[in-house]
Protein backbone atom coordinates (compact mmCIF):
# COMPACT_ATOMS: atom_id res chain seq x y z
CA UNK A 1 0.00 0.00 0.00
CA UNK A 2 1.12 3.23 -0.95
CA UNK A 3 0.11 6.66 -0.31
CA UNK A 4 -3.42 7.34 1.19
CA UNK A 5 -5.25 4.16 -0.79
CA UNK A 6 -7.01 2.42 2.49
CA UNK A 7 -7.66 -0.35 0.51
CA UNK A 8 -5.66 -4.27 1.02
CA UNK A 9 -6.18 -5.57 -2.70
CA UNK A 10 -4.96 -4.31 -5.96
CA UNK A 11 -7.45 -2.02 -7.91
CA UNK A 12 -9.96 -3.46 -10.22
CA UNK A 13 -10.04 -1.51 -13.59
CA UNK A 14 -12.77 1.88 -13.73
CA UNK A 15 -15.96 1.30 -14.39
CA UNK A 16 -18.93 3.53 -14.92
CA UNK A 17 -20.74 4.12 -10.83
CA UNK A 18 -22.62 6.76 -9.41
CA UNK A 19 -19.62 6.86 -6.88
CA UNK A 20 -17.21 9.12 -4.83
CA UNK A 21 -14.45 10.85 -6.87
CA UNK A 22 -11.08 9.32 -6.30
CA UNK A 23 -9.72 12.58 -5.06
CA UNK A 24 -12.07 13.82 -2.85
CA UNK A 25 -12.44 10.41 -1.13
CA UNK A 26 -9.29 10.53 1.13
CA UNK A 27 -10.22 13.53 2.60
CA UNK A 28 -14.37 12.51 3.56
CA UNK A 29 -14.84 11.43 6.53
CA UNK A 30 -17.68 8.64 6.71
CA UNK A 31 -20.50 11.09 7.33
CA UNK A 32 -19.30 13.07 3.88
CA UNK A 33 -19.22 10.08 2.16
CA UNK A 34 -22.55 8.50 3.20
CA UNK A 35 -23.92 12.50 2.19
CA UNK A 36 -22.29 11.96 -0.58
CA UNK A 37 -23.77 8.89 -2.05
CA UNK A 38 -27.30 9.07 -0.59
CA UNK A 39 -27.62 12.58 -2.21
CA UNK A 40 -26.04 11.17 -6.14
CA UNK A 41 -28.10 8.29 -6.14
CA UNK A 42 -31.18 10.87 -5.01
CA UNK A 43 -30.93 13.08 -7.92
CA UNK A 44 -30.42 9.99 -10.72
CA UNK A 45 -33.34 8.67 -9.49
CA UNK A 46 -31.50 5.33 -8.44
CA UNK A 47 -33.70 4.70 -4.99
CA UNK A 48 -36.00 1.92 -5.47
CA UNK A 49 -39.38 2.10 -2.93
CA UNK A 50 -41.05 -0.86 -4.33
CA UNK A 51 -42.70 -3.16 -2.13
CA UNK A 52 -42.16 -5.62 -4.59
CA UNK A 53 -38.35 -5.51 -4.58
CA UNK A 54 -37.97 -4.18 -1.50
CA UNK A 55 -40.35 -5.73 0.68
CA UNK A 56 -42.69 -3.93 2.87
CA UNK A 57 -42.26 -4.25 6.14
CA UNK A 58 -46.07 -5.29 7.98
CA UNK A 59 -46.92 -2.38 10.10
CA UNK A 60 -44.23 -0.32 9.88
CA UNK A 61 -45.21 1.95 6.56
CA UNK A 62 -41.27 1.85 5.30
CA UNK A 63 -39.32 -0.35 2.64
CA UNK A 64 -35.65 -1.39 2.55
CA UNK A 65 -34.96 0.89 0.17
CA UNK A 66 -36.74 4.05 1.22
CA UNK A 67 -34.64 7.27 1.61
CA UNK A 68 -35.92 7.30 5.39
CA UNK A 69 -34.37 3.91 5.69
CA UNK A 70 -30.88 5.46 5.85
CA UNK A 71 -29.79 2.80 8.24
CA UNK A 72 -31.00 -0.59 8.89
CA UNK A 73 -34.30 -0.46 10.65
CA UNK A 74 -34.63 -2.44 13.44
CA UNK A 75 -37.97 -4.35 13.88
CA UNK A 76 -39.54 -7.03 15.43
CA UNK A 77 -42.25 -7.56 12.84
CA UNK A 78 -42.09 -9.66 9.73
CA UNK A 79 -41.86 -9.00 6.10
CA UNK A 80 -43.83 -10.10 3.75
CA UNK A 81 -43.70 -12.11 0.28
CA UNK A 82 -45.07 -13.66 -2.62
CA UNK A 83 -42.80 -16.29 -2.33
CA UNK A 84 -43.63 -19.72 -0.67
CA UNK A 85 -41.76 -20.09 2.58
CA UNK A 86 -41.51 -23.77 2.04
CA UNK A 87 -39.12 -23.01 -0.97
CA UNK A 88 -37.34 -20.66 1.03
CA UNK A 89 -34.11 -22.26 3.15
CA UNK A 90 -32.39 -20.28 5.82
CA UNK A 91 -28.55 -20.05 5.56
CA UNK A 92 -25.77 -18.12 7.21
CA UNK A 93 -26.24 -18.71 10.45
CA UNK A 94 -23.87 -17.48 13.35
CA UNK A 95 -23.69 -17.18 16.80
CA UNK A 96 -22.94 -14.28 19.33
CA UNK A 97 -22.97 -13.98 23.33
CA UNK A 98 -25.14 -11.20 25.29
CA UNK A 99 -23.44 -9.31 27.59
CA UNK A 100 -23.43 -12.52 30.08
CA UNK A 101 -22.25 -15.75 28.30
CA UNK A 102 -23.41 -17.68 31.19
CA UNK A 103 -27.08 -17.19 30.14
CA UNK A 104 -27.40 -15.19 27.17
CA UNK A 105 -26.70 -16.12 23.27
CA UNK A 106 -28.09 -14.09 20.03
CA UNK A 107 -28.84 -16.36 17.03
CA UNK A 108 -28.81 -14.61 13.45
CA UNK A 109 -29.57 -15.57 10.22
CA UNK A 110 -30.18 -14.73 6.60
CA UNK A 111 -32.88 -15.78 3.85
CA UNK A 112 -33.00 -15.08 0.60
CA UNK A 113 -36.04 -13.52 0.35
CA UNK A 114 -38.54 -11.94 3.01
CA UNK A 115 -40.51 -14.70 5.15
CA UNK A 116 -43.58 -14.42 7.24
CA UNK A 117 -43.38 -14.85 11.24
CA UNK A 118 -39.70 -16.43 11.55
CA UNK A 119 -38.93 -17.42 14.44
CA UNK A 120 -36.05 -19.78 16.58
CA UNK A 121 -36.81 -22.88 18.30
CA UNK A 122 -34.60 -23.92 20.90
CA UNK A 123 -34.53 -27.18 23.55
CA UNK A 124 -32.28 -29.57 25.74
CA UNK A 125 -32.54 -32.13 23.17
CA UNK A 126 -32.48 -32.45 19.34
CA UNK A 127 -36.32 -34.01 19.37
CA UNK A 128 -37.99 -31.45 21.61
CA UNK A 129 -37.39 -27.72 20.49
CA UNK A 130 -40.22 -26.24 22.35
CA UNK A 131 -39.64 -23.54 23.10
CA UNK A 132 -40.35 -20.60 19.88
CA UNK A 133 -38.93 -16.98 19.98
CA UNK A 134 -40.05 -14.78 17.53
CA UNK A 135 -37.05 -13.43 15.22
CA UNK A 136 -36.48 -9.59 14.74
CA UNK A 137 -36.29 -8.73 10.98
CA UNK A 138 -33.10 -6.40 9.82
CA UNK A 139 -33.94 -5.79 5.95
CA UNK A 140 -31.17 -4.58 4.39
CA UNK A 141 -31.33 -2.54 0.43
CA UNK A 142 -28.21 -2.00 -1.05
CA UNK A 143 -28.48 0.19 -4.68
CA UNK A 144 -26.44 -0.35 -7.85
CA UNK A 145 -23.71 0.85 -6.53
CA UNK A 146 -21.66 0.82 -9.73
CA UNK A 147 -23.09 -0.09 -13.34
CA UNK A 148 -22.04 -3.86 -13.36
CA UNK A 149 -23.71 -4.42 -10.02
CA UNK A 150 -27.18 -5.11 -9.29
CA UNK A 151 -29.25 -3.43 -6.71
CA UNK A 152 -29.55 -6.01 -3.59
CA UNK A 153 -32.13 -6.89 -1.20
CA UNK A 154 -31.50 -8.70 1.57
CA UNK A 155 -32.86 -10.04 4.71
CA UNK A 156 -31.32 -10.54 8.11
CA UNK A 157 -33.09 -12.53 11.16
CA UNK A 158 -31.76 -12.23 14.94
CA UNK A 159 -33.14 -13.91 17.69
CA UNK A 160 -32.22 -12.99 21.57
CA UNK A 161 -32.26 -16.03 24.05
CA UNK A 162 -32.02 -15.06 27.40
CA UNK A 163 -32.15 -16.75 30.97
CA UNK A 164 -30.51 -19.97 29.89
CA UNK A 165 -28.62 -22.30 31.80
CA UNK A 166 -25.19 -21.38 32.66
CA UNK A 167 -22.27 -24.42 30.93
CA UNK A 168 -25.14 -26.31 29.05
CA UNK A 169 -25.55 -27.70 25.60
CA UNK A 170 -28.93 -26.20 23.46
CA UNK A 171 -30.07 -27.61 20.37
CA UNK A 172 -31.84 -24.84 18.13
CA UNK A 173 -33.36 -24.38 14.79
CA UNK A 174 -34.41 -21.30 12.59
CA UNK A 175 -37.31 -21.10 10.77
CA UNK A 176 -40.70 -19.55 9.40
CA UNK A 177 -44.04 -19.80 7.79
CA UNK A 178 -43.48 -23.25 5.72
CA UNK A 179 -40.07 -24.16 6.93
CA UNK A 180 -40.16 -25.85 10.48
CA UNK A 181 -36.97 -26.87 11.88
CA UNK A 182 -38.21 -29.29 13.83
CA UNK A 183 -40.06 -31.22 11.17
CA UNK A 184 -38.03 -34.49 9.85
CA UNK A 185 -37.25 -32.82 6.90
CA UNK A 186 -35.39 -30.56 8.11
CA UNK A 187 -34.14 -32.06 10.97
CA UNK A 188 -30.46 -31.67 9.51
CA UNK A 189 -30.70 -27.96 10.00
CA UNK A 190 -30.59 -28.33 14.04
CA UNK A 191 -27.64 -26.72 15.85
CA UNK A 192 -26.18 -26.68 18.85
CA UNK A 193 -24.54 -23.93 21.04
CA UNK A 194 -23.41 -23.87 24.87
CA UNK A 195 -23.59 -21.34 27.10
CA UNK A 196 -20.50 -20.29 29.46
CA UNK A 197 -19.91 -22.10 32.85
CA UNK A 198 -20.85 -20.84 36.14
CA UNK A 199 -17.27 -21.41 37.30
CA UNK A 200 -13.99 -20.87 35.86
CA UNK A 201 -12.76 -24.33 34.10
CA UNK A 202 -10.58 -24.58 31.15
CA UNK A 203 -10.92 -23.99 27.84
CA UNK A 204 -10.03 -22.54 23.96
CA UNK A 205 -10.86 -19.93 22.19
CA UNK A 206 -9.53 -18.64 18.80
CA UNK A 207 -8.92 -15.73 16.93
CA UNK A 208 -7.61 -14.22 13.68
CA UNK A 209 -8.43 -11.21 11.49
CA UNK A 210 -8.39 -10.17 7.64
CA UNK A 211 -10.93 -13.20 6.45
CA UNK A 212 -13.02 -12.34 3.45
CA UNK A 213 -13.98 -14.82 1.24
CA UNK A 214 -11.40 -17.81 -0.16
CA UNK A 215 -10.32 -21.23 -0.13
CA UNK A 216 -7.98 -20.11 2.76
CA UNK A 217 -10.74 -18.51 4.84
CA UNK A 218 -12.52 -21.69 4.57
CA UNK A 219 -9.82 -23.83 5.16
CA UNK A 220 -8.76 -21.96 8.83
CA UNK A 221 -12.73 -22.01 9.51
CA UNK A 222 -12.46 -25.93 9.59
CA UNK A 223 -9.13 -25.83 11.49
CA UNK A 224 -10.46 -23.82 14.20
CA UNK A 225 -13.63 -25.94 14.14
CA UNK A 226 -11.08 -28.78 15.35
CA UNK A 227 -9.90 -26.88 18.39
CA UNK A 228 -13.25 -27.01 19.32
CA UNK A 229 -13.19 -23.32 21.03
CA UNK A 230 -15.95 -21.77 23.49
CA UNK A 231 -15.76 -18.42 20.76
CA UNK A 232 -13.73 -16.99 17.93
CA UNK A 233 -12.50 -13.46 18.21
CA UNK A 234 -12.71 -11.98 14.56
CA UNK A 235 -10.46 -9.12 14.66
CA UNK A 236 -12.63 -6.74 11.82
CA UNK A 237 -12.18 -6.85 7.81
CA UNK A 238 -14.60 -9.52 7.65
CA UNK A 239 -15.39 -10.35 4.42
CA UNK A 240 -14.47 -7.28 2.26
CA UNK A 241 -17.65 -6.55 0.18
CA UNK A 242 -15.96 -3.25 0.08
CA UNK A 243 -12.72 -4.29 -1.21
CA UNK A 244 -11.09 -0.93 -1.50
CA UNK A 245 -11.84 0.52 1.68
CA UNK A 246 -12.21 3.86 0.68
CA UNK A 247 -15.08 5.08 -1.20
CA UNK A 248 -13.97 6.43 -4.56
CA UNK A 249 -14.86 5.72 -8.08
CA UNK A 250 -13.00 2.71 -8.31
CA UNK A 251 -14.59 1.25 -4.93
CA UNK A 252 -17.01 -1.49 -6.05
CA UNK A 253 -19.10 -2.26 -3.33
CA UNK A 254 -20.49 -5.52 -3.66
CA UNK A 255 -23.09 -6.73 -1.05
CA UNK A 256 -23.61 -9.98 -2.27
CA UNK A 257 -20.10 -10.60 -0.81
CA UNK A 258 -21.94 -10.96 2.57
CA UNK A 259 -24.32 -13.94 1.10
CA UNK A 260 -20.79 -15.59 0.40
CA UNK A 261 -19.15 -14.77 3.82
CA UNK A 262 -21.79 -15.93 5.76
CA UNK A 263 -22.40 -18.99 4.28
CA UNK A 264 -18.80 -20.38 4.17
CA UNK A 265 -18.31 -19.08 8.18
CA UNK A 266 -21.46 -21.23 8.45
CA UNK A 267 -19.97 -24.33 9.30
CA UNK A 268 -18.08 -22.61 12.34
CA UNK A 269 -20.46 -19.94 13.39
CA UNK A 270 -23.66 -21.85 13.95
CA UNK A 271 -22.31 -23.37 17.00
CA UNK A 272 -19.08 -21.58 18.11
CA UNK A 273 -20.33 -17.87 19.26
CA UNK A 274 -18.13 -15.69 16.70
CA UNK A 275 -16.85 -12.35 18.23
CA UNK A 276 -16.68 -9.17 15.81
CA UNK A 277 -15.26 -6.25 15.95
CA UNK A 278 -14.74 -3.69 12.96
CA UNK A 279 -11.99 -2.92 10.38
CA UNK A 280 -11.33 -0.14 7.61
CA UNK A 281 -13.20 -2.30 5.27
CA UNK A 282 -16.61 -2.81 7.51
CA UNK A 283 -16.97 1.15 7.35
CA UNK A 284 -19.79 1.16 4.41
CA UNK A 285 -20.70 4.15 3.75
CA UNK A 286 -24.37 3.72 2.08
CA UNK A 287 -26.11 2.36 5.10
CA UNK A 288 -25.45 5.40 7.88
CA UNK A 289 -23.10 8.35 8.45
CA UNK A 290 -20.59 6.46 10.32
CA UNK A 291 -20.47 3.49 7.56
CA UNK A 292 -22.06 0.63 10.72
CA UNK A 293 -25.86 0.63 9.27
CA UNK A 294 -25.10 -3.12 7.72
CA UNK A 295 -23.10 -4.25 10.67
CA UNK A 296 -25.80 -3.62 12.49
CA UNK A 297 -28.15 -5.19 10.43
CA UNK A 298 -25.87 -8.48 10.36
CA UNK A 299 -24.74 -8.73 13.93
CA UNK A 300 -26.28 -8.91 17.15
CA UNK A 301 -23.06 -8.09 19.78
CA UNK A 302 -23.73 -7.76 23.26
CA UNK A 303 -24.28 -4.15 23.02
CA UNK A 304 -22.59 -2.59 26.48
CA UNK A 305 -20.25 -0.55 25.00
CA UNK A 306 -20.66 3.62 25.11
CA UNK A 307 -22.83 3.18 22.00
CA UNK A 308 -24.03 0.20 20.99
CA UNK A 309 -26.10 1.61 17.98
CA UNK A 310 -23.94 3.85 16.40
CA UNK A 311 -20.79 1.58 17.58
CA UNK A 312 -21.53 -1.68 17.50
CA UNK A 313 -17.75 -3.14 17.33
CA UNK A 314 -17.07 -1.97 20.79
CA UNK A 315 -18.13 -3.83 23.91
CA UNK A 316 -17.07 -6.75 26.73
CA UNK A 317 -17.74 -9.93 28.01
CA UNK A 318 -16.68 -12.56 30.66
CA UNK A 319 -15.91 -16.05 29.78
CA UNK A 320 -14.74 -18.23 32.96
CA UNK A 321 -11.56 -16.20 34.40
CA UNK A 322 -10.71 -13.80 31.07
CA UNK A 323 -12.72 -11.03 30.08
CA UNK A 324 -12.62 -9.49 26.34
CA UNK A 325 -12.71 -6.03 25.30
CA UNK A 326 -13.77 -5.40 21.70
CA UNK A 327 -12.57 -2.13 20.47
CA UNK A 328 -13.15 0.09 17.39
CA UNK A 329 -9.86 1.27 16.00
CA UNK A 330 -11.43 3.45 13.25
CA UNK A 331 -12.35 5.64 15.99
CA UNK A 332 -8.54 6.82 17.04
CA UNK A 333 -6.89 6.06 13.36
CA UNK A 334 -4.07 8.29 12.08
CA UNK A 335 -4.26 5.97 8.97
CA UNK A 336 -7.21 6.08 8.06
CA UNK A 337 -9.20 8.80 9.26
CA UNK A 338 -12.86 8.35 7.52
CA UNK A 339 -14.19 7.53 11.37
CA UNK A 340 -11.25 9.24 13.39
CA UNK A 341 -13.14 10.84 16.24
CA UNK A 342 -16.70 9.84 15.54
CA UNK A 343 -16.97 8.87 19.25
CA UNK A 344 -15.98 11.88 20.48
CA UNK A 345 -13.59 10.20 22.86
CA UNK A 346 -16.70 8.36 24.93
CA UNK A 347 -14.98 5.14 23.15
CA UNK A 348 -11.18 5.93 25.35
CA UNK A 349 -13.36 6.83 28.17
CA UNK A 350 -15.51 3.81 28.43
CA UNK A 351 -12.25 1.36 28.13
CA UNK A 352 -10.46 3.29 30.58
CA UNK A 353 -13.42 2.49 33.36
CA UNK A 354 -14.54 -0.60 32.15
CA UNK A 355 -10.67 -2.40 32.40
CA UNK A 356 -10.49 -1.17 35.82
CA UNK A 357 -14.25 -2.48 37.04
CA UNK A 358 -12.79 -5.68 35.22
CA UNK A 359 -9.32 -6.05 36.90
CA UNK A 360 -10.90 -5.26 39.96
CA UNK A 361 -13.62 -7.86 39.62
CA UNK A 362 -12.73 -11.24 42.12
CA UNK A 363 -12.58 -13.89 39.62
CA UNK A 364 -11.32 -12.46 36.53
CA UNK A 365 -7.66 -13.03 35.91
CA UNK A 366 -6.67 -12.26 32.76
CA UNK A 367 -7.62 -9.23 30.09
CA UNK A 368 -7.87 -10.16 26.66
CA UNK A 369 -8.22 -7.11 24.21
CA UNK A 370 -9.04 -7.13 20.40
CA UNK A 371 -9.25 -4.68 17.63
CA UNK A 372 -8.24 -4.39 14.12
CA UNK A 373 -5.58 -1.14 13.53
CA UNK A 374 -1.88 -3.17 14.89
CA UNK A 375 -0.57 -1.38 17.92
CA UNK A 376 2.72 -3.37 16.27
CA UNK A 377 3.49 -4.08 13.53
CA UNK A 378 6.76 -4.19 11.21
CA UNK A 379 5.19 -5.32 7.47
CA UNK A 380 5.65 -3.30 4.22
CA UNK A 381 1.55 -2.74 3.53
CA UNK A 382 0.37 -0.92 7.04
CA UNK A 383 2.94 -1.57 9.74
CA UNK A 384 1.88 0.05 12.98
CA UNK A 385 -0.84 2.53 14.07
CA UNK A 386 0.59 5.60 15.88
CA UNK A 387 -2.95 6.20 17.02
CA UNK A 388 -3.81 3.21 18.77
CA UNK A 389 -0.67 3.26 20.36
CA UNK A 390 -1.42 7.13 21.79
CA UNK A 391 -5.11 6.53 22.60
CA UNK A 392 -5.17 3.47 24.39
CA UNK A 393 -1.52 1.91 24.99
CA UNK A 394 -0.90 3.97 28.33
CA UNK A 395 -4.65 2.34 29.59
CA UNK A 396 -3.37 -1.38 28.83
CA UNK A 397 -0.48 -0.38 31.04
CA UNK A 398 -2.31 1.24 33.68
CA UNK A 399 -4.63 -1.69 34.10
CA UNK A 400 -2.58 -4.53 33.21
CA UNK A 401 -3.91 -6.42 29.88
CA UNK A 402 -2.58 -9.72 29.09
CA UNK A 403 -2.70 -10.09 25.52
CA UNK A 404 -3.58 -7.75 22.77
CA UNK A 405 -5.04 -9.31 19.41
CA UNK A 406 -4.98 -7.07 16.07
CA UNK A 407 -5.33 -7.91 12.40
CA UNK A 408 -5.04 -5.42 9.61
CA UNK A 409 -1.84 -6.73 8.74
CA UNK A 410 -2.35 -9.83 6.36
CA UNK A 411 0.34 -11.81 7.97
CA UNK A 412 1.44 -13.51 11.63
CA UNK A 413 3.50 -11.19 14.05
CA UNK A 414 4.48 -10.92 17.65
CA UNK A 415 6.57 -9.10 19.61
CA UNK A 416 8.45 -9.48 23.06
CA UNK A 417 6.66 -8.27 26.25
CA UNK A 418 6.56 -4.56 25.82
CA UNK A 419 6.50 -2.01 28.61
CA UNK A 420 6.52 1.67 27.16
CA UNK A 421 6.86 0.85 23.77
CA UNK A 422 10.37 -0.52 24.58
CA UNK A 423 11.43 -4.40 25.23
CA UNK A 424 10.65 -5.25 28.94
CA UNK A 425 11.72 -8.91 28.52
CA UNK A 426 12.30 -10.76 25.21
CA UNK A 427 10.10 -13.77 24.67
CA UNK A 428 11.32 -16.04 22.39
CA UNK A 429 9.36 -19.28 20.91
CA UNK A 430 7.69 -21.27 23.85
CA UNK A 431 8.61 -19.05 26.49
CA UNK A 432 6.29 -17.36 29.23
CA UNK A 433 5.78 -14.34 30.75
CA UNK A 434 4.12 -12.59 33.26
CA UNK A 435 2.18 -9.92 32.15
CA UNK A 436 1.03 -8.20 35.68
CA UNK A 437 5.29 -7.87 36.09
CA UNK A 438 7.09 -8.31 32.56
CA UNK A 439 5.19 -6.50 29.77
CA UNK A 440 2.30 -6.88 27.01
CA UNK A 441 2.28 -9.28 24.55
CA UNK A 442 0.79 -7.95 20.92
CA UNK A 443 0.05 -10.36 18.40
CA UNK A 444 -0.88 -9.66 14.82
CA UNK A 445 -3.44 -12.51 13.70
CA UNK A 446 -4.26 -11.41 10.35
CA UNK A 447 -3.49 -14.11 8.05
CA UNK A 448 -6.89 -15.48 7.77
CA UNK A 449 -7.61 -15.39 3.94
CA UNK A 450 -7.14 -12.75 2.39
CA UNK A 451 -3.98 -12.03 0.05
CA UNK A 452 -0.93 -12.05 1.82
CA UNK A 453 1.87 -8.98 2.67
CA UNK A 454 5.43 -9.32 3.28
CA UNK A 455 7.67 -7.97 5.59
CA UNK A 456 10.97 -6.25 4.89
CA UNK A 457 13.20 -8.37 6.51
CA UNK A 458 12.75 -12.47 6.79
CA UNK A 459 10.27 -14.57 8.72
CA UNK A 460 11.28 -16.08 11.81
CA UNK A 461 8.94 -18.60 13.39
CA UNK A 462 9.23 -21.90 15.21
CA UNK A 463 11.50 -24.39 13.02
CA UNK A 464 12.47 -21.49 11.55
CA UNK A 465 14.32 -19.11 13.76
CA UNK A 466 16.07 -16.11 12.56
CA UNK A 467 16.50 -13.67 14.88
CA UNK A 468 17.35 -9.91 14.68
CA UNK A 469 18.48 -7.16 16.58
CA UNK A 470 16.28 -4.89 14.86
CA UNK A 471 14.25 -4.32 12.08
CA UNK A 472 13.98 -0.90 10.16
CA UNK A 473 9.94 -0.20 9.62
CA UNK A 474 7.77 2.55 10.40
CA UNK A 475 4.36 3.91 12.22
CA UNK A 476 1.47 6.38 11.31
CA UNK A 477 1.29 9.84 12.73
CA UNK A 478 -0.85 12.50 12.47
CA UNK A 479 -1.99 13.63 8.98
CA UNK A 480 -1.24 10.34 7.25
CA UNK A 481 2.37 10.19 7.57
CA UNK A 482 4.70 7.69 7.65
CA UNK A 483 7.33 7.82 10.55
CA UNK A 484 10.24 5.61 10.36
CA UNK A 485 11.08 3.48 13.00
CA UNK A 486 13.92 1.17 13.99
CA UNK A 487 12.50 -1.55 16.73
CA UNK A 488 13.35 -4.03 18.58
CA UNK A 489 10.32 -5.78 19.68
CA UNK A 490 9.75 -8.39 16.45
CA UNK A 491 10.02 -11.46 17.62
CA UNK A 492 7.99 -13.63 15.48
CA UNK A 493 7.04 -13.30 11.76
CA UNK A 494 5.12 -15.60 9.37
CA UNK A 495 4.24 -14.38 6.09
CA UNK A 496 1.39 -17.10 5.81
CA UNK A 497 -2.12 -17.89 6.82
CA UNK A 498 -2.85 -19.14 10.37
CA UNK A 499 -4.93 -18.05 13.17
CA UNK A 500 -4.32 -18.43 16.98
CA UNK A 501 -6.00 -20.68 19.40
CA UNK A 502 -5.28 -20.12 23.44
CA UNK A 503 -5.77 -22.46 25.47
CA UNK A 504 -6.92 -21.09 29.17
CA UNK A 505 -6.23 -22.66 32.44
CA UNK A 506 -7.61 -21.22 36.30
CA UNK A 507 -6.63 -21.84 39.07
CA UNK A 508 -3.72 -21.08 41.75
CA UNK A 509 -1.40 -19.97 38.60
CA UNK A 510 -3.56 -19.47 36.21
CA UNK A 511 -2.41 -19.31 32.34
CA UNK A 512 -2.88 -18.76 28.74
CA UNK A 513 -1.14 -21.53 26.23
CA UNK A 514 -1.17 -19.28 23.23
CA UNK A 515 -0.45 -21.05 20.05
CA UNK A 516 -0.26 -19.57 16.27
CA UNK A 517 -1.21 -22.38 13.49
CA UNK A 518 -0.59 -22.25 9.78
CA UNK A 519 -2.97 -23.29 7.61
CA UNK A 520 -1.64 -26.45 7.47
CA UNK A 521 -1.83 -27.38 10.93
CA UNK A 522 2.03 -27.11 11.50
CA UNK A 523 2.18 -24.80 14.56
CA UNK A 524 4.65 -21.23 13.87
CA UNK A 525 4.69 -20.26 17.41
CA UNK A 526 3.76 -20.66 20.96
CA UNK A 527 4.44 -18.66 24.08
CA UNK A 528 2.52 -18.56 27.65
CA UNK A 529 1.01 -15.84 29.58
CA UNK A 530 1.07 -16.40 33.13
CA UNK A 531 -0.39 -14.33 36.07
CA UNK A 532 1.39 -15.05 39.76
CA UNK A 533 -0.80 -12.48 41.47
CA UNK A 534 -4.12 -10.41 41.17
CA UNK A 535 -3.68 -6.51 40.10
CA UNK A 536 -4.11 -4.68 43.10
Amino acid sequence: MTGNHWGDTPRPSHTPRVGIPEQLAPRMTMPEQHDYLRTALTRRGLLRTSAVTAGVVAGSGLTAGSARASSPTLLAASATTAVDGSLVAPFGRHLAFGADPRSQMRVSWQVPFAVRRPYLRVGLTPWDLGRKVEAEVRPLHTPALSAKLPAVEQYYLHAALDGLRPGTTYYYGVGHEGFDPAEPRHFSTVGTFRTAPARAERFVFTAFGDQGVSYHALANDQLILGQNPSFHLHAGDICYADPDGQGSDHDTYDARVWDQFLAQTESVAKSVPWMVTTGNHDMEAWYSPNGYGGQNARWSLPGNGPDAENAPGIYSFTYGNVAVVALDANDVSYEIPANQGYTGGRQTRWLDRRLAELRATEGIDFLVVFFHHCAYSTTNSHASEGGVRDAWLPLFEKHQVDLVINGHNHVYERTDALKGGRVAKKLPVGESVDAAREGIVYVTAGGAGKSLYDFPVPDSYEGHVKDLDHVDTYHWSKGQVKTKDTVEWSRVRYTGYSFLAVEVSPGHRPRMKVTALAESGARIDHFEVTRSHRAG
